[in-house]
């Protein structure tokens, strides 16, 4: 006969008797048994018995899995992603102590987690200060966009928190019959499109003395759904994003503010390609991002921006990169789920196909590329274009890349049946590159000496000492 399988989860029991407000003493006439054995129950010195388990969900009316919860695979998961910090490299971390510290001491885990985040997010804030600015005196001005970067970027621009909302409304939005039947149903809300110059400028708007959601009917129908989406994450996630902006640290109002702004977008496009969901079919369509925008009524920045959020974990897909530039090869946004070494500072080099990709409107252009300490990634760029709807409605064409590194190359549908190509050799910025032969230089590198003769090296802009 075989015997019940033994498991350790005193901190649960702990949690779960004071969350019941009862005392040792107390949980054990509940259960028949003597208060030491409870105690020794809570300090994992006697596993907790399938017959004891059943005896918990019975007296307090507990769902078993609920009990028993995931055996702590999410917090392992976390934490061992954490320990792969180069910081810990030289300690000996084996993955079964790794495992029995999430499982039995979830407090300290989740400790851990918070104090490895505050710490990224304070490099982060290091890493912008010794950059440098080109005024000197602007150095101690709070930057509220690079606040909120490196409050999104410490995280790698994911957070499970609001994947799991993003699910529970999508299932309800799907029951009401969309997003116009969910909005009517549970706030009252009914939605109007209205001409532009009646909006005023905004794309959408919460009316509540008319309890309605205005929307520009300018937008196309995959912009019109996310600002629906992004109406409902403000009704509903509030709790959420007040949660993770408490774990922030913000020098300005404006850096706070984008921050929610940014976390109201993600909501919106959790609620939009739920994960589960959308992970399965990434897998499925081996990330096409085309075919991915059509499954889920999206656009293409709109799916390409939710790829880079793909790290939940134990449930992670390959990890991306996203830069977006205008014409002149301003950066209007960088996400990074990966942490590539271009993702703080870089995005400028002219030979990456993400600043040619206007010659080609609408056409993926995918491309092999070499940093100079030989890292190689993938990258898959495209122009996109915003506003419009209508005669003389301005409108802006931007690029948009995604870039993953070349290990998960082999996983994208764009790699099919091709063999890696020759890679382009580019720098995270012509600041920071050494590439002494480079005929696209914009400036020399930081720390090198140009040399003082105009008749050498002529081939690149500035020439300068190999050694």
């Amino acid at each position: 006969m075989a015997k019940d399988r033994p498991v350790y989860m005193g901190p649960r029991l702990r949690r779960l008797r004071r969350e019941l407000g009862l005392t040792q003493a107390d949980m054990a006439a509940d259960l028949e048994i003597s208060a030491s054995y409870v105690a020794l129950l809570e300090r994992n010195q006697r596993p907790l018995t399938a017959d004891m388990l059943l005896r918990l969900a019975r007296t307090y009316r507990l769902d078993m899995s609920e009990l028993a919860g995931d055996g702590g695979a999410e917090q392992t998961a976390r934490l061992q992603a954490v320990l792969k910090d180069p910081m810990f490299a030289d300690i000996d971390l084996p993955a079964l102590a790794t495992q029995d510290v999430a499982v039995n001491y979830p407090g300290m885990t989740e400790a851990l987690l918070r104090l490895h985040t505050a710490y990224r997010e304070e490099q982060l804030a290091l890493a912008d200060k010794g950059a440098g600015t080109r005024h000197e005196e602007a150095a101690d001005t709070p930057d509220p966009v690079a606040e909120s970067r490196r409050f999104v970027a410490a995280r790698r621009n994911s957070f499970p928190l609001l994947d799991d909302a993003g699910e529970a409304l999508a299932a309800e939005i799907e029951g009401a019959g969309g997003l116009h039947g969910w909005l009517k149903a549970k706030h009252g809300l009914r939605v109007r499109r209205l001409p532009s110059d009646v909006m005023a400028g905004s794309m959408r708007r919460l009316d509540r003395h008319r309890d309605a959601v205005l929307i520009d009917d300018a937008l196309d129908g995959a912009s019109t759904s996310f600002q629906l989406a992004l109406q409902i994450a403000y009704l509903e996630m509030r709790t959420a994003f007040d949660t993770l902006l408490k774990e922030g640290q913000f020098a300005s109002e404006s850096g706070r503010r984008l921050t929610r702004r940014a976390l109201a977008s993600y909501g919106a496009a959790a609620i939009l390609m739920p994960y589960t969901a959308f992970a399965k079919a990434v897998e499925a369509r081996r990330y096409d991002v085309e075919a991915l925008a059509r499954q889920f009524g999206a656009s293409f920045e709109q799916t390409a921006h939710r790829l880079t959020t793909l790290q939940k974990p134990g449930q992670e897909r390959v990890p991306f990169f996203f830069i977006r530039v205008d014409p002149a090869g301003n950066v209007s946004k960088r996400l990074d789920g990966a942490g590539f070494p271009f993702a703080r500072h870089g995005g400028s080099c002219p030979l990456w196909s993400v600043h040619r990709v206007f010659e080609t409107p609408r056409e993926v252009v995918t491309q092999w590329l070499e940093l100079p300490d030989g890292e190689r990634f993938f990258s898959i760029a495209r122009s996109v274009r915003a506003g419009g709807g209508g005669w003389g409605a301005p409108r802006v064409d931007r690029a948009i890349a995604l870039c993953c590194a070349a290990e998960h190359a082999y996983r994208l549908i764009y790699t099919q049946d091709t063999a890696p190509s020759e890679p382009t050799p580019i720098g995270v910025t012509c600041r920071l590159c050494h590439r002494s032969r480079c005929m696209a230089r914009s400036a020399p590198p930081i720390g090198r000496e140009v040399m003082p003769d105009d008749f050498r090296q002529t081939h690149a802009p500035f020439g300068f000492a190999d050694g």
